[in-house]
């Protein structure tokens, strides 16, 4: 029933633009706050999630406060009367047969796992907003990407607060492969300190996220073996481009690959 129901709502959405394209919509989720951003008209876009609004959770945030924001529940945006609303992940049966009865249409993106998952999700939201043109845009630049991606690939470990890392087969490091990284595989997604002191990467990835942030994970950072480890290069990146995976690591991988020429 969960399946049909998704399938359901995603027909209603992208069956609206063969007629009109919406003129209100909002989303309720960080990752679907940036595509929306990246791929509506800016008079289309209702509300965005607070998350989309934050400063230290996306480099969007200066664009997404331009719009009202919600708490991520379909019930605080219902009063802005939205024409679809946009999520992912699934939101519960409730929240879909509320939409229904209250005439909204909506569409629930799946999950990223893979590049081509990222590409059909741009598909999808630009087909829904009756923007077929944006993002086909997007898409011819993650195409380059891919196309012009280093046959070469460094041994690379990205590293995060607490010696949180990312599965080497998973979708960072697809987007790694394209920047000429190569993850390298760690047991259950964690450094270890005496492996960057022992057995320390070429290019070592270190995420910026909440750099400022009291916390454990960015103490974990600041240990003197984090701090000192002795790869042969050491590569900042934006931390908020990574939570969600999607386009807006386009122009950090091309960043990357300016750095890595260099």
């Amino acid at each position: 029933m969960r399946v049909f129901a998704s399938l359901l709502a995603i027909s209603l959405a992208l069956s609206a633009p063969a007629q009109a394209a919406p003129r209100r919509v909002a989303s309720l989720n960080l990752c679907t706050d940036e595509l929306l951003l990246a791929l509506a008209a800016p008079e289309q876009i209702a509300s965005v999630t607070h998350l989309a609004q934050d400063v230290a959770e996306t480099p969007l945030w200066r664009q997404a406060r331009r719009y009202p924001r919600n708490d991520g529940s379909l019930l605080s945006v219902v009063p802005l009367r939205p024409d679809l609303v946009v999520t992912m992940g699934g939101g519960g049966r409730d929240r879909l047969r509320i939409a229904a009865r209250l005439g909204i249409a909506t569409l629930d993106l799946p999950f990223a796992g893979t590049l081509v998952d990222v590409e059909a999700a741009v598909r999808s939201l630009a087909r829904a907003l009756g923007r077929p043109a944006q993002g086909a845009a997007l898409l011819r630049r993650l195409a380059a990407l891919r196309t012009s991606a280093p046959a070469t690939r460094l041994d690379t470990i990205w590293l995060g607060g607490g010696g949180r890392t990312v599965a080497a087969g998973g979708l960072e490091a697809q987007w790694m492969a394209l920047a000429g990284l190569r993850q390298r595989s760690m047991q259950g997604d964690r450094v270890p300190l005496e492996t960057l002191i022992a057995r320390p990467p070429a290019v070592l990835l270190r995420s910026d996220y909440r750099q400022g942030q009291y916390s454990g994970a960015q103490r974990w950072l600041s240990h003197p073996a984090a701090r000192r480890a002795r790869a042969s290069r050491t590569l900042a990146t934006d931390g908020r481009r990574w939570t969600c995976m999607g386009p807006l690591l386009i122009p950090e991988i091309e960043r990357l690959r300016r750095e890595l020429a260099r």
